[in-house]
């Protein structure tokens, strides 16, 4: 099964890198694969550092910021148990991890890792419809440079209806920015 979290890596300078991430679990959570492109952030510094964080959060406004990469300001952060990364304070619950095997032959790298640990800090509030959407939406974002455009703004009015009547401020919040984000990112089809 897919769950959709957040990863946090270390940068080369230190700093925290806040991605969106569905990495394949199993119940147990004792071991999870992820899947990124080895073009991306979070690819780079699994391969120098061999840690990161995955994150179980309902906060989709951070999950939308950090799918277009506009997470500014960073929201709070604490050390990992282990001191290897960082930890969304706002996070429901979070699994430190480490590489145990990656195989980056292919154009999306296949990281097998195990968790060293991990903690709950607050109840999950739950997926309402809006929330639901705006991961969708997220998740649309992040293909704008190879989907049809007619079929993210398909989608995207769709997803918009849900956030309209069941969102809440945050919700409205994040469709209101991933749709300038794939305005500003869509290429315009020429007129004929």
């Amino acid at each position: 099964m897919i769950l959709e979290g957040i990863v946090t890596t270390i940068n080369e300078d230190g700093t925290t890198n806040i991605s969106p991430m569905g990495p394949i679990v199993e119940p147990d959570m004792r071991r999870f694969r992820l899947r990124p492109y080895r073009t991306s952030t979070t690819y780079a510094n699994l391969k120098r550092t061999g840690h990161g964080v995955l994150h179980v959060t309902d906060d989709v406004l951070l999950l939308a910021r950090a799918a277009i990469g506009s997470v500014e300001p960073e929201p709070p952060l604490l050390d990992s148990a282990d001191e290897q990364c960082r930890v969304l304070a706002d996070a429901c619950r979070w699994y430190a991890f480490r590489v145990t095997t990656l195989d980056d032959d292919q154009e999306r790298t296949d990281i097998a890792v195990e968790v060293t640990g991990s903690e709950r800090l607050r109840d999950f509030f739950g997926l309402n419809r809006a929330k639901h959407a705006i991961v969708e939406a997220a998740i649309l974002a992040t293909r704008v440079a190879f989907l049809p455009a007619q079929q993210i703004a398909e989608e995207m009015g769709r997803l918009a209806v849900l956030v309209e009547k069941t969102g809440g401020p945050a919700e409205h919040e994040a469709l209101e920015l991933l749709q300038a984000y794939i305005r500003d990112a869509t290429p315009v089809e020429p007129t004929r």
